[in-house]
């Protein structure tokens, strides 16, 4: 299992670091992460490539013999020379899962908490891991599924 608390923690560091562009180990799990903070408008690229740096103008194919050295190369984005990611926490952790229903996102949409789940600020997104794929809160509404909170971006 990719361990998004890992991704968390290194995406907000280097965001406080100021870096141009970080790398994260390409998965399935990480690619949809980077899928939604680009749509959000967190970050401003994504782009294949290997520990070395981005490819260039040719595809390199993930193969068995080379999955171990493929990452994911995220351009970071600032606005008036301050990060547009503040802050990227996990909600659900390896020792403890948060699960929640339909009618818990809806709370959580609507400013309430949940449980331990703190309500939603403006400007902040709540990623959720469904049956039907990693997607932001409201897709997740708008779709009427449910399943495991992993983190919020702020």
């Amino acid at each position: 299992m990719p361990r998004v608390h890992d991704v968390c923690s290194h995406l907000q560091n280097a965001f406080k670091a100021r870096l141009s562009q970080t790398c994260i180990p390409e998965s399935r799990m990480n690619l949809s992460l980077a899928r939604i903070l680009y749509r959000e408008g967190f970050i401003s690229s994504v782009t294949r490539g290997s520990h070395l740096g981005p490819d260039g103008q040719d595809y390199v194919p993930t193969t068995p013999d080379n999955v171990a050295s493929r990452r994911l190369w995220l351009r970071l984005k600032f606005k008036n020379e301050l990060p547009t990611l503040r802050e990227m926490s996990c909600i659900s952790k390896p020792s403890r899962k948060v699960h929640a229903q339909l009618n818990d996102l809806q709370r959580l949409a609507a400013g309430k908490p949940v449980g331990i789940v703190k309500p939603l600020r403006p400007g902040e997104i709540i990623i959720v891991e469904t049956p039907e794929g990693v997607m932001e809160l409201q897709d997740a509404l708008k779709k009427r599924v449910f399943g495991k909170l992993l983190c919020r971006a702020f």
